[in-house]
């Protein structure tokens, strides 16, 4: 607002000391957080106790980890509980149903019961967070499960001071029997139990699958599993390509009317149909049409094929059917191989008994069938892909780095339950190639710290990391577990990092919401791009981006949209039945299912994307007219002698044009890009949208909004489309144009233009090439007082020229 007083700058405190105010405020915010990949080795683990630390730095560990330096270390105490032996009888039947209760201050954690066993086994591992260390004393007590309450077998007990300290990659540290002590510290003549107890890091390979003190005490045990850390890896996906092509001796139900006959193809979910047969009404239809489907491995879904008779709209009468394993289907793993040839498959009548074995007579139908191998497929758009190898195991690349993310923390998070009475319960997912990665759930924060590290292989720098931060909808709601609430998406393409620089900043999540724009925190991470193969890594510039198979033979664009849309469900259903389920709406969010849904957003943030690409050309045709107007004579001089010294010497023009370039782009380097690409609500025309806009791109398919709302929106529709249609017929007119030159469509311009080009040909060979372009540069760069403000005569003369927009109804 004109007037306004600006708003004064703000220190943002951090792990890493006070930061600069952000730039905007949909910015990134560069950190400096203690991190051992940027700062030099320390010894000094903070808040480690210390005799920890002495023997920390005693084993050399100036790290928490060599590839977990990314995140800063977090203490935690682990207790691994293995199993008991020679317990003793509790009750009347000489029976016993023992289970393990670690307890730490106010914080404590149990085993499952086992039933019955004097020898229990459990495997469980608890980590208590070093902001619950309320005591300095560990109380391990077995415990006898029965309905008037909880017996006390025994305990075992120790002192943290005596606890010791393990730093990966130290060897794992070995469990131990200890004997049972009643409460007044007297040994048991029976029951022991074995276990370990260590202070460690995030970094100890127990962390993933442990019991955690601050995420699994509140979260109840219906939904411990849900807050764990993960690691997913996609199904192994690949096309089935299926052609039919005829069928022989088919017999309809109905013999008095004339046949209609197609082909239904259903793998899973995925079904396809075929044109009705020709010639129309034979037994022996020929269809010729081929079908792409997406299998996943291992191949248990069999190919259905059925040929049906089209009696009436919405009515087909069965003629056959064979299921056909995908086994059968001949591999394809590049384009060299041998053509895949038809084989023809007796079909089962729809009446005929399935168990019976011989068949007199039986129509036939041919099909081919190949699994490609060797494309990839796709399951996210190609724009921001973060893996391009193809289907064959043979026939990829070998890495050429790694990329290690740090998912340190986040800030400002929005509460996403106030209705439950608690705030946000958030996790994050990254995804890069077919790998998946989960953080564990922080339970009730806006500010949460995971300090999780992970690692991936790089095979194309030219692909993009995925990070989304999601609210937990299966802790603290009321009715019974909701789904998970995006609270914002962040997007890295490698090719944009510096190698062997780690990247740390707090990155602006964002969700569009029909209301509006909105910020919902920050996301805090570290990034590090390391590259072993510099030479592949070059060379992969002028490879291809996709499989050669996608060049050699390649698949229509509308039905790579149907096959990409078939990949996301069978990945998002496949990672839904994993334990902890990767929810189907956050697959979906992170495959962005609906990015080929119509947005008026996305149309008009796509026209300035097209617009700013001219920006280049504009700015030079302006720096063309100022020289031509005459506004610096000095400039214009300088650029008549340069004009003429290139005329001169025409063998200095190209390396004159490379060498500015290459000196256009040493000064640019100065200005080069310091920080990762996020996203940009500018570029995104998220800011500014008309709040009808947003609630148009929101709506379902169809729509369901009222009958009024979406008569206006296909007015508004309409409105911009004939936009778009002018300007498609201005550039068809100016083409048209062209092609008239030599058409005679208009005689007398047509016998203009030959009898003119002829003369400029003489003319051409007459007089020196160096002439001719002094007297043209000397023409155009005239001083303004000898111009008319008239168009050309060459402009008038194409204007004037005929185009089909005439001819049009």
């Amino acid at each position: 607002m004109k007037g306004a007083t600006p708003p004064r700058p703000f220190m943002v405190p951090g792990p890493g000391g006070p930061m600069p105010p952000p730039q905007q405020q949909f910015g990134l915010v560069e950190t400096r957080p203690p991190l051992a990949a940027v700062l030099r080795p320390r010894f000094n683990i903070p808040g480690l106790h210390p005799s920890a630390a002495a023997a920390a730095a005693a084993s050399g560990a100036g790290k928490i980890a060599s590839t977990y330096d990314l995140v800063e270390p977090m203490r935690f105490l682990y207790v691994h509980v293995v199993k008991a032996r020679d317990l003793p009888a509790v009750s009347a039947t000489g029976s016993i149903d023992p289970f393990v209760e670690v307890k730490l201050g106010n914080f404590k954690g149990t085993t499952p019961v086992r039933a019955a066993s004097h020898s229990p086994s459990w495997q469980q591992v608890f980590a208590f967070s070093a902001a619950h260390l309320q005591s300095h004393l560990l109380e391990v007590a077995l415990k006898a499960k029965d309905l008037a309450g909880d017996d006390l077998v025994g305990r075992v007990a120790f002192d943290l001071s005596e606890v010791p300290v393990r730093v990966p990659p130290d060897s794992p540290l070995a469990p131990q029997w200890y004997r049972l002590e009643t409460k007044r510290g007297e040994k048991l003549p029976h029951g022991e139990i074995m276990l370990s107890v260590w202070l460690g890091t995030q970094a100890d390979e127990a962390f993933p699958d442990a019991w955690h003190s601050d995420a699994h005490a509140a979260a109840g045990p219906a939904a411990v599993a849900s807050t764990r850390a993960k690691v997913y890896f996609s199904p192994k996906l690949v096309y089935l390509r299926v052609a039919a092509i005829a069928a022989q001796d088919l017999v309809p139900h109905d013999a008095s009317r004339p046949m209609t006959a197609c082909v239904k193809l259903q793998l899973a979910g995925q079904v396809r149909r075929t044109r009705p047969g020709a010639p129309p009404g034979t037994p022996n239809p020929i269809w010729n049409e081929e079908f792409m489907f997406v299998a996943s491995e291992p191949f248990d879904e069999p190919l259905l094929v059925t040929v049906e008779d089209r009696v009436a709209p919405g009515r087909d009468e069965i003629l056959g059917r064979i299921v056909l394993p995908l086994k059968a289907a001949m591999p394809r793993h590049d384009h060299f191989g041998k053509p895949v040839e038809p084989r023809w498959y007796s079909l089962m009548r729809h009446s005929d008994d399935p168990d019976k074995k011989e068949v007199k007579f039986a129509s036939k139908i041919q099909i081919r069938m190949s699994l490609d191998f060797g494309y990839h497929v796709l399951d996210e758009s190609t724009y921001y892909s973060s893996d391009l190898q193809p289907s064959s195991k043979p026939a990829r690349k070998p890495s050429i780095g790694m990329l290690e993310l740090g998912v340190l923390g986040a800030r400002n998070l929005i509460p996403m339950k106030p209705k439950d009475g608690r705030t946000t319960d958030a996790y994050c997912v990254a995804k890069y190639g077919p790998k998946w990665v989960r953080t564990r759930t922080i339970l009730d924060t806006l500010n949460p710290q995971w300090n999780e590290q992970y690692t991936w292989e790089v095979f194309d720098p030219c692909t993009v990391i995925t990070v989304v931060v999601f609210d937990n909808g299966q802790i603290g709601s009321k009715n019974g577990g909701g789904p998970d609430q995006r609270i914002g998406k962040v997007r890295i393409r490698l090719s944009t990092l510096e190698t062997d620089r780690v990247y740390t900043h707090f990155y602006p999540l964002l969700v569009l919401h029909p209301s509006g724009l909105k910020k919902t925190g920050e996301l805090h991470l570290a990034v590090r791009f390391t590259c072993t193969a510099w030479v592949n890594m070059m060379a992969l510039y002028g490879r291809p981006l996709l499989p050669k198979m996608h060049y050699t033979h390649p698949i229509a664009v509308m039905q790579l949209d149907y096959l990409r849309h078939q990949a996301m469900q069978i990945v998002a259903a496949r990672l839904s039945r994993a334990e902890p389920p990767l929810r189907r709406e956050v697959v979906e969010y992170m495959l962005d299912v609906d990015s080929h849904m119509f947005s008026l957003r996305r149309s008009k943030a796509n026209f300035h994307r097209i617009t700013s690409l001219f920006f280049g050309f504009v700015a030079m045709l302006k720096w063309y007219h100022s020289i031509r107007s005459w506004c610096n004579p000095i400039t214009t001089m300088l650029v008549h002698m340069l004009f003429l010294i290139l005329i001169c010497y025409p063998e200095l023009i190209l390396p004159t044009i490379f060498l500015y370039m290459f000196m256009i782009g040493l000064w640019n380097y100065r200005y080069r890009p310091r920080h990762p690409s996020h996203m940009d609500t500018k570029l995104s025309h998220a800011e500014l949208t008309h709040p009808d806009e947003l609630d148009e791109e929101f709506d379902t398919f169809p729509s369901s909004r009222p009958a009024e709302i979406v008569r206006m929106r296909y007015d508004r529709l309409r409105s911009v489309g004939g936009r778009v249609q002018a300007v498609v017929g201005d550039l068809a007119t100016q083409g048209e144009r062209a092609h008239a030159l030599l058409s005679w469509r208009d005689p007398r311009a047509t016998a203009i233009f030959i009898f003119l080009s002829l003369v400029i040909a003489v003319v051409l060979y007459v007089t020196p090439f160096q002439v001719l372009m002094v007297i043209a540069m000397l023409y155009l760069l005239r001083h303004p007082r000898f111009r008319s403000r008239m168009p050309s005569v060459p402009f008038n003369f194409y204007r004037r020229l005929p185009a089909k927009s005439d001819m049009l109804l």
